[in-house]
């Protein structure tokens, strides 16, 4: 699909169709991906009518035809969260496993390898990364459509 076309307020309105799960007028989508005025709504729901993502109903409303996949995102049930995110709970799984094994050796009176104890800062600092970008641009998203996604 046109994955470059969804940026901006225009996958802000794209997000808020797609969690309402129900149609939708131009002044909801002002309101609820936190929009300017219902022209500039309107605006952005032509542009993904003509993507082929929504359509209008006999009642004028817009309503989901497609559910498509989005650069940097992934969609869970009906919300969209950003990939960093997963990224971070998969080294955070990994990490609670290393940390489990070094407080197993310190428990021991072990010493650990040092390229132990590099797997288990390296693995922190991955986390830590990932779970920081992630959660800023989750916040980013979620403060621009003021909470309703």
């Amino acid at each position: 699909m046109a994955d470059e076309e969804l940026e901006g307020n225009t996958l802000n309105v794209y997000a808020y169709v797609v969690h309402k799960g129900s149609p939708v007028g131009t002044r909801d989508v002002t309101r609820g991906a936190n929009l300017s005025s219902p022209s500039v709504a309107h605006r952005h729901l032509q542009k993904l009518e003509a993507l082929g993502l929504i359509e209008r109903n006999q009642y004028g409303n817009y309503v989901l035809k497609e559910k498509t996949g989005v650069s940097g995102y992934v969609w869970v049930g009906r919300n969209l969260v950003p990939r960093l995110l997963f990224y971070s709970f998969f080294f955070m799984g990994a990490f609670s496993e290393v940390a489990i094994l070094l407080f197993g050796f310190f428990g021991f009176g072990l010493v650990p390898d040092v390229s132990f104890v590099y797997l288990t800062v390296m693995t922190a600092i991955a986390m830590s990364i990932f779970l920081f970008e992630g959660t800023a641009l989750n916040r980013k998203f979620k403060t621009k459509n003021n909470g309703n996604n």
